[in-house]
């Protein structure tokens, strides 16, 4: 489903939930008491933090007022929500529909910084804002759980320094500092990192591409790597080419992030000023694309096409395009040059987009660290081996080629 769709899911569930309820908003249709959202919303008329009875152990009274005292001293309209997801509840299992429902139920505030359980992980948070990001909540949650010192938190814990990061607001550097060194061997050619207004990367998510412009996101198994061999021989300006290999934890971190990247570049295109956004149908589409490909998304070179789509939305809407992601690995990030590049086998040279390291491994004829499909015989190869038929992101090189958004279109007209 993509994120479009679950926005409209999430508006529509909102407005059937209010349907439901009576015009005081406190009792259900069905004469039980009030609905899910509707007790969660009472809750916090009384308190900034509400805690399901599930999490009483993880979250008990004494952390609940400490953080409900920290919530008040930033002066900020900060809410906590922690409460159990699970598909078939009152919520359908989607942190997006419990924030949305929560925020119709407290019509009464203008402004509200929410944070939410994470519908996709149990043990991490979700950001969400209204109007606007000005606090840039979305990032600031989102990097509480990629820090050092929150790596084995609790909830109560990772809670308290979401809040702390919501409240300095600077959630944006702050997430790229947090992930810049999840995959320690790419550099970031940028320093500035997505923003809630459409200047960041993507994250996603739960607009993916806005944080696309923060480069520095690469991934923690990018630290193991293996050679492969090829059977044939090798070109003479790249000896061999070393894989990006990943867990599954990572893939998850990967697609987290995307997800991420995709709700940023989402709520940035909702705040974007149509006459001063010539290029906001594009934006727009690309949000789409990325939504799609995320919800459809098979493993890493998915993920990462999800990534350029929402950068490639990003660079529409600031107005000033710049390089791709690397051609090699696009979860290097940004590129920093365009080289030109002799791939196996063939006798014409491509011009593409390198990240700094990988443009160094060139120039010093060394292999560049690329990232790894699965081809039809099973077999591990370069994304980019793959048969561009196959293959958008082979058709693309993830920018370098052709722009990802055209890719991605062109093959879902011929898989019509």
């Amino acid at each position: 489903m993509s994120t479009d769709a679950k926005r409209l899911i999430t508006a529509l569930a909102a407005l059937l939930l209010t349907a439901l309820t009576t015009t005081s908003g406190a009792v259900a249709a069905d004469g039980e008491g009030p609905s899910a959202g509707q007790r969660i919303a009472n809750a916090l008329r009384t308190s900034p933090v509400y805690v399901d009875e599930a999490y009483a152990e993880a979250v008990p009274p004494s952390r609940r007022r400490q953080l409900a005292d920290r919530i008040r001293r930033t002066g900020l309209p900060i809410k906590v929500v922690l409460i159990p997801l699970t598909k078939g509840d009152a919520f359908d299992g989607e942190s997006d529909i419990l924030a949305g429902t929560v925020r119709d139920r407290l019509a009464d505030r203008r402004d509200l910084v929410l944070i939410t359980s994470d519908s996709d992980f149990p043990d991490s948070l979700r950001g969400y804002e209204w109007p606007g990001g000005a606090h840039q909540a979305s990032r600031a949650v989102a990097a509480a759980g990629f820090l050092d010192e929150t790596r084995d938190a609790g909830l109560a814990d990772l809670a308290a320094k979401a809040v702390d990061l919501v409240a300095e607001g600077k959630g944006e550097q702050r997430y790229e500092e947090a992930t810049r060194d999840l995959g320690g061997s790419a550099r970031p050619t940028q320093s500035g990192p997505g923003s809630d207004s459409g200047s960041d990367p993507g994250s996603g998510g739960a607009g993916w591409w806005l944080l696309l412009a923060v480069p520095a996101l690469s991934l923690t198994a990018l630290a193991t790597r293996a050679a492969l061999v090829r059977s044939r021989t090798p070109s003479p300006a790249v000896p061999q080419l070393v894989f990006a290999t990943a867990r599954a934890a990572d893939e998850a971190q990967v697609r987290r992030r995307a997800e991420a990247e995709v709700l940023a570049l989402g709520e940035a295109t909702q705040a974007a000023d149509v006459t001063a956004t010539p290029a906001l149908q594009q934006a727009l589409d690309a949000y789409a694309a990325a939504g799609r490909v995320l919800d459809e998304a098979r493993g890493l070179p998915d993920l990462a096409g999800a990534l350029a789509l929402a950068h490639e939305g990003r660079d529409a809407l600031t107005g000033s395009p710049g390089l791709p992601l690397c051609f090699f690995n696009p979860l290097h990030g940004r590129a920093a040059l365009r080289t030109g590049w002799r791939p196996l086998g063939r006798r014409d040279r491509l011009d593409v987009a390198a990240c700094q390291e990988c443009a160094d491994a060139l120039r010093d004829r060394r292999a560049p660290e690329v990232l790894p499909d699965t081809d039809e015989d099973g077999r591990t190869v370069p994304y980019f081996e793959i048969p561009a038929e196959r293959s958008a992101w082979a058709a693309t090189g993830y920018g370098s080629l052709i722009a990802p958004l055209e890719g991605v279109n062109t093959a879902r007209r011929k898989a019509r």
